[in-house]
């Protein structure tokens, strides 16, 4: 039988909260209000980058490159750090590694 990992389990906040403060480091980077990434990530709502921030959010799939692109990081690389927060099971899976490991900001820094 299947399972399914919800994401109101302590585990998975703890990791999008970890996620939410990458976001917010490379935010803080760039200069960037909270405001000012929404406007470049097309987001209607800029408290959405608030809840991404905190952990309550998640950076929907089909924005991750311009997400990327306006943190200014690789789109790959960041998918990749990304998931590590959202899916750490599938980012092991995928890629053979631990999602604990820390985040590289300069590796992912185009």
């Amino acid at each position: 039988m299947a399972t399914h990992s919800k994401a109101t389990d302590a585990a998975s906040k703890a990791n999008r909260k970890r996620g939410g403060l990458m976001i917010k480091s490379l935010r803080n980077q760039m200069g960037y209000t909270q405001r000012e990434l929404a406007s470049k990530c097309e987001l209607d709502y800029y408290t959405f980058i608030s809840q991404i921030e905190a952990g309550v959010g998640k950076i929907p799939p089909s924005k991750l490159r311009i997400f990327a692109e306006s943190l200014g990081v690789n789109p790959a690389l960041f998918a990749r750090e990304i998931l590590k927060y959202y899916d750490p099971v599938m980012f092991e899976i995928l890629f053979d590694s631990s999602p604990d490991e820390p985040t590289d900001y300069k590796t992912i820094k185009e």
